[in-house]
């Protein structure tokens, strides 16, 4: 099913709009990407202004910042987060979850449905 980022086709009062023009594309939205733990998959989405968006569908790794020096960790497991506790089950990264790497605790900065990355900066216990 489409996501339309445009009018509500309800009034305050509850009654329907009149529609006065067709959808236009630049309206059309897109489904949540459901980034998950896993072997690493990078897809490449065309978006208004011929520019590219990069999608992560699934990563094994992290960039995990510390003390001014970046490095690629793996990620062991999906800890908790706050933005639904369900993910935590189903292992989807978002921005703010928690994850259990080999350095440690890590929490995710990046947002890589959006960025095409996971980016990360450690925990303190």
């Amino acid at each position: 099913m489409a996501v339309w980022h445009k009018r509500s086709v309800r009034k305050k009062t509850g009654g329907r709009t009149r529609r006065y023009r067709k959808h236009k594309k630049y309206e059309k939205g897109s489904e949540f990407s459901e980034p998950v733990k896993g072997e690493d998959s990078v897809v490449v989405r065309s978006t208004r202004g011929s520019t590219s968006k990069n999608t992560v569908r699934r990563s094994e790794t992290v960039n995990l910042a510390k003390d001014g020096e970046v490095e690629e960790v793996e990620i062991e497991a999906v800890e908790e987060n706050p933005a639904n506790p369900n993910y935590v089950r189903r292992s989807i990264l978002t921005k703010g979850t928690v994850v259990k790497t080999s350095e440690g605790k890590a929490r995710i900065t990046s947002r890589p449905g959006q960025d095409g990355v996971v980016n990360a900066v450690p925990v303190e216990e």
